[in-house]
């Protein structure tokens, strides 16, 4: 992981001079105040502020409901009841604003989910630094025969070798071309605005991102997922490290409810109660296309 010094240097500054608060406080978020996780070769996740625990997920619900909820008898079990029943909004009630250094092929497919607020470092205004995401010898891969957007098989050692050669090649190719052209050596040199054009997309970007709990979860339910793409998967992991700390009933819940759950299609449904029943269901008898078959079946086994 790397971080600049002037980056470290506030971290310090933050660090030694502690504020006492009225707010709502979360023990468990506290801790990663001021610290950054490493993901990758060079990136890290690192919170910035935060609002909201686990008790304000509860006292948004039971202002939205009033009396309704004197029946749950803790925090805990109006927020698994909540989250198995899809009332979303007492969850967006927590925010949480991390700062993130990913490669810029990862932070668009993480752009992608638009419910949260982002500003990224200007690459018209500023000079990115040379670090590039090179990945690690176990995580080259064959495109796989089964999955348009996934892996397959990993490359035998003569082909990893050769694909590591030409990605730290054409890295530092591009990298040596960027700085060339906006040298300001006895040259007017291009502006930053169109140089950066010509740097790969394992660069190096970074960006402020603040999200409430509810999108936030979302989001991890999709990346922190088995079949998400690997560069972007650790980088949720790393956020869920976060979430766990910081508002435990919740994502206790969230496990249970989301992460660990499946869903079923009215044929699935249907298809079980037939074989609670007794009755022989097939993929030729199942009314399922193969492809939800082999779905089902896979939920089926766990």
């Amino acid at each position: 992981m790397t971080m600049t010094p002037e980056q470290q240097a506030e971290i310090d500054e933050q660090r030694a001079a502690p504020r006492e608060t009225l707010r709502t406080v979360s023990e468990g978020m506290e801790k990663h105040l001021y610290s950054a996780i490493p993901v990758l070769d060079h990136g890290f996740v690192r919170v910035i502020d935060y609002m909201g625990d686990d008790a304000a997920i509860c006292q948004a619900a039971r202002v939205s409901y009033g009396k309704g909820t004197k029946s749950v008898q803790n925090d805990e079990g109006l927020i698994r009841y909540l989250m198995r029943h899809w009332h979303s909004t007492p969850f967006e009630m927590c925010e949480v604003k991390l700062h993130v250094k990913l490669p810029v092929f990862v932070a668009r497919q993480w752009i992608r989910h638009r419910t949260a607020n982002v500003n990224e470092y200007s690459a018209r205004y500023s000079i990115l630094d040379r670090e590039f995401y090179i990945p690690a010898r176990e995580a080259l891969a064959a495109q796989s025969s089964v999955n348009n957007q996934g892996r397959g098989e990993g490359l035998t050692d003569e082909e990893a070798a050769r694909v590591l050669d030409i990605l730290k090649g054409d890295a530092a190719r591009c990298y040596d071309h960027y700085e060339e052209m906006i040298s300001g050596d006895g040259q007017a040199g291009l502006a930053r605005e169109l140089a950066r054009m010509n740097l790969p997309a394992n660069i190096y970007t970074q960006w402020y991102w603040k999200v409430d709990l509810h999108n936030l979860m979302h989001f991890l339910r999709l990346r922190a997922d088995a079949h998400a793409q690997y560069e972007i998967r650790v980088y949720a992991d790393a956020i869920c490290q976060v979430v766990a700390d910081w508002v435990p009933f919740a994502w206790k819940a969230f496990e249970d409810y989301r992460m660990g759950a499946v869903t079923f299609s009215a044929q699935m449904v249907a298809c079980l109660r037939r074989m609670l029943a007794g009755e022989e269901v097939t993929a030729e008898n199942s009314g399922m296309s193969a492809r939800e078959w082999r779905e089902f079946e896979a939920a089926l086994r766990g």
